[in-house]
């Protein structure tokens, strides 16, 4: 990977301390004064950029008493004029992306239209739900036991308080784009922002309280998992968890013994296959967005390429020239392809890995190196060859900025091996046309399948559900499934003209015969 000497430095500024010191004051704990602070590195320099207030056990129990007293207010109000504070926020998106690009970059260290994707995915979810919520939670008519005697409706109630414990790599998205839905529903929120990416979420509050949503309805509260998430999982109504496959499985342990639904998407090893046909020139171009979007730190990146043996070579050749020519850089414009890792703990992970592999007779194709120069958490984007099973990024999630090369001898093969794997998360399908493509995909064991893109396409079709199959999670985000998960279904049956106790002058026998005899009938009618 070749130096980049201009972007070295951040070509802007992060946001001024002021901005933060606003922010942190969002934060949902009764008494900032006495409680201990955390401060919060710029992740492309190391340098301070603003502390936020440490929160407890107390300051989640006082988020959530006034969460509940709180929800049951805006339960009362309709479907619409929720949606309608949703949409106002929206706007209010839209005319700050800016901001929230610049908060999200100085936190995640991702490059800009890395950060652009989150404020897409944040004005999709409110777009869709603002506008299809109302339909969703109207009470639907479905047939009754027995026509004419019963009219049966279907509603939707919502949870209560529902709980979001969110990680850092999309922070913004994954805390706020989540508590789109479950506000919508009607329930009040409570969020735990990763430790590294607080600002994130409370930006986002601040628009939220901008328009119009009731302060004590979304609570952020910043703070450690051990002691703010699990305070969190002791008292939510519903919990939904962005994460690792390990700790989703500790907290779907700990909601089952409370009986409350869980909602997880977890981690990934997600594969590209690359068939004979498709043009090589297009797929290396968008291998490189697939594979290190947010430097690979990302649930639903590619880390696993299946390529037809017949145009291996070629394809290689495209792709890693590709990597070799991708920015890498620290920049809040648009100058820079790929941005920086997060903590000194990916980037040991990503290191460890590296070495694992070469160690044990993987060759290095591009990148393979820490970058220092240009930051102390950058790492070069990085092709592995020759990768096995025994190597730790063989079956193992990485989730940093490294991604393997397999040729294999045809498609059957390609799709045997993506499909080889504990997780099903997201999957990408290049080939000679799109027929095919749709073919293969079908084929994989994945949640999402995109054809002839890497993710984003699935992610942004908000109307379509998003979610793992094996342990890459449970339930789903967006779509309908998106926003009825945060409500439970409630049936209501009006029984008319007479019940089911026998009419007086009638035998019980005679009675009990004409019930089977309609019970018997109803199956000619629709919807049974």
């Amino acid at each position: 990977m070749r130096s980049h000497p201009h972007h070295q430095e951040a070509t802007m500024p992060a946001p001024e301390a002021a901005v933060f010191d606003r922010l942190s004051a969002l934060a949902a704990i009764d008494s900032p004064d006495a409680r201990s602070r955390k401060t919060i590195a710029e992740t492309f320099t190391g340098k301070p950029l603003g502390s936020v207030p440490v929160g407890t056990v107390e300051d989640v129990e006082a988020a959530f008493e006034k969460g509940r007293a709180a929800q049951a207010r805006w339960a009362e109000r309709s479907a619409a004029d929720r949606a309608a504070v949703l949409d106002r926020y929206r706007a209010l998106v839209v005319e700050n992306r800016e901001f929230l690009m610049d908060i999200v970059q100085a936190e995640t260290g991702k490059a800009r239209w890395a950060a652009q994707e989150e404020i897409m995915g944040l004005m999709f979810a409110a777009r869709y739900f603002s506008k299809h919520a109302a339909p969703l939670l109207e009470p639907h008519r479905v047939p009754g036991a027995f026509p004419v005697l019963n009219r049966t409706s279907v509603g939707a109630k919502p949870k209560g308080v529902v709980g979001v414990v969110a990680p850092w790599n999309y922070p913004m998205l994954l805390s706020i784009g989540d508590s789109i839905p479950a506000l919508i529903a009607g329930n009040a929120v409570v969020v735990k922002p990763d430790s590294q990416t607080p600002f994130s979420s409370l930006a986002n509050a601040e628009l939220l309280y901008r328009a119009g949503l009731p302060r004590d309805l979304l609570a952020v509260v910043p703070g450690p998992g051990t002691v703010v998430g699990t305070a969190i999982v002791d008292r939510c109504d519903y919990l939904m968890f962005t994460g690792s496959s390990a700790t989703g499985r500790t907290l779907a342990e700990q909601c089952g013994r409370r009986l409350i639904g869980f909602s997880a998407e977890l981690g990934g090893k997600n594969p590209m296959i690359v068939a004979k046909g498709a043009k090589l020139d297009k797929v290396a171009k968008a291998a490189v967005r697939a594979c290190f979007s947010n430097a690979g730190q990302l649930c639903i990146s590619i880390e696993r390429l299946y390529v037809e043996r017949e145009i291996a070579d070629e394809f290689t050749a495209q792709f890693v020239a590709a990597v070799k020519a991708a920015k890498l850089g620290a920049s809040y414009d648009y100058s820079a392809d790929i941005g920086s890792l997060i903590s000194e703990a990916q980037l040991e992970t990503v290191s460890k890995h590296v070495a694992d592999a070469t160690s044990k007779g993987a060759k290095v194709l591009a990148g393979g190196k820490a970058r220092p120069d240009l930051g102390p958490l950058f790492f070069e984007p990085t092709v592995l060859a020759d990768v096995t099973d025994e190597m730790e990024c063989g079956r193992n999630e990485t989730f940093g900025p490294l991604v393997s090369i397999y040729p294999v001898d045809s498609v059957d093969e390609a799709i045997r091996l993506a499909n080889d794997t504990e997780y099903g998360l997201n999957a990408s399908v290049w080939a000679a046309s799109k027929s095919e493509g749709e073919r293969i995909a079908a084929r994989l064991h994945a949640g999402t399948v995109c054809v002839d893109e890497g993710y984003a396409p699935a992610w942004g079709s908000t109307a379509a559900p998003m979610g793992g199959m094996g342990i890459s999670g449970v339930g789903r985000r967006h779509g309908p499934d998106g926003l009825l998960k945060f409500t439970e279904p409630q049936t209501v049956v009006v029984t008319r003209f007479l019940n089911l106790d026998a009419p007086p002058m009638v035998s019980q026998e005679s009675w009990q015969r004409f019930l089977m005899t309609v019970s018997r009938s109803l199956r000619f009618l629709p919807g049974r």
